[in-house]
């Protein structure tokens, strides 16, 4: 185990409509605002999304099984760190629709349905990434 602590700075609240790729436009308002390190929360409805479900097998570095989305209610919640110029987040998010739900990590193809609400708290002082990690597959959260 590894820890810091920081403190809560801006607060900020993205409103993305029917279409619209969220990722891709979390990853603009992150790079736009030069967050650094932040706790992401989103509520709406998915319209397609690839996520990841799991490994295969647990065993490093996993193998992930891939399922593809279609109209969810969404309710997901994620970090973000960056990796040398670039941001990676880490978004898992329970996916329903008439009473089965998945969950899983949001990866690509994130299209929204209707509308989500982001809610991004920055976070300060923390000094923290997320670099590749070539043991595990990923990357991985590590403080400086």
């Amino acid at each position: 185990m590894d820890y810091r602590t920081g403190r809560v700075g801006r607060i900020v609240v993205a409103r993305f409509d029917h279409g619209e790729d969220f990722l891709a436009g979390l990853t603009e308002i992150v790079k736009k605002e030069e967050i650094r390190a932040g706790f992401l929360h989103l509520l709406g409805g998915v319209q397609e999304a690839d996520v990841v479900t799991g490994p295969r097998e647990p065993v490093m570095p996993p193998d992930p099984v891939w399922r593809e989305v279609k109209t969810r209610e969404t309710l997901a919640t994620g970090s973000i760190f960056w990796d040398g110029p670039e941001p990676k987040m880490h978004l898992h998010a329970a996916l329903g629709h008439h009473g089965e739900t998945i969950t899983g990590c949001v990866r690509r193809k994130a299209k929204v349905y209707l509308v989500i609400e982001a809610y991004i708290f920055e976070i300060l002082d923390l000094g923290a990434g997320r670099p590749w990690y070539p043991e595990g597959g990923f990357n991985r959260l590590t403080f400086s």
